[in-house]
């Protein structure tokens, strides 16, 4: 399996489900995952960095993922927040199957993973994590980010997770250009080869 065609909408393929063993929110977690989707044998390195680099999300309110593939940040979220509703979206159908199951099968009724258009264009969200997918291709994450990003709630913080050699400094300085002056973006912390970046909106 390709695995650079995890963000088809249809992976090629049988989906078939395997099980896994992880490590979320400081517990072993039972989850299930399938071939074409991204990093399907685990949690990848830049997701274990954003989740031990990034505060706790907020604990009440709209809570998102950006790209969420089986699932591992949005169920952390989940786990982290009981009383918060977390978002996932991804344009991979598995992906939002797989997530979807998973979060039923740690007993998160606060996570729901859909389709990005199936989402309530009103809703605002306290915290976003992403560990955002550079390989799409640079036209389509920026305009990805920027439907996302500009809906932080008034407070809200956006982190991210960006290896250094796939373009972070470069897109924290684009995200900085572009987003309207209520919006600070900057550099909180490197982690190996990893950046993360931390879209800030003001409270007012």
């Amino acid at each position: 399996m390709e695995s650079a065609h995890y963000f088809s909408a249809q992976p090629a393929g049988p989906f078939t489900r395997k099980p896994l063993t992880v490590e979320l929110a400081g517990a072993t977690r039972h989850v299930q995952t399938s071939s074409g989707i991204f990093s399907p044998d685990g949690v990848d390195k830049g997701t274990k960095v954003l989740l031990a680099e990034v505060p706790p999300p907020s604990p009440r309110g709209n809570l998102l993922d950006i790209g969420c593939g089986w699932g591992p940040v949005a169920l952390t979220m989940g786990l982290m927040a009981p009383l918060a509703q977390v978002y996932a979206v991804d344009v991979n159908e598995r992906c939002i199957a797989l997530t979807n199951e998973n979060a039923l099968a740690l007993g998160l009724n606060n996570v729901k993973a859909s389709l990005p258009h199936e989402v309530d264009p009103g809703v605002e969200f306290d915290t976003i994590w992403s560990n955002p997918p550079i390989r799409i291709g640079k036209d389509e994450l920026h305009t990805l980010l920027l439907t996302w990003l500009p809906r932080l709630a008034p407070g809200g913080n956006a982190w991210m997770v960006v290896q250094k050699n796939l373009g972070s400094d470069s897109l924290q300085r684009w995200l900085a250009n572009e987003l309207d002056k209520s919006f600070t973006v900057s550099r909180e912390s490197t982690s190996k080869s990893f950046r993360i970046l931390r879209v800030r909106k003001a409270s007012h």
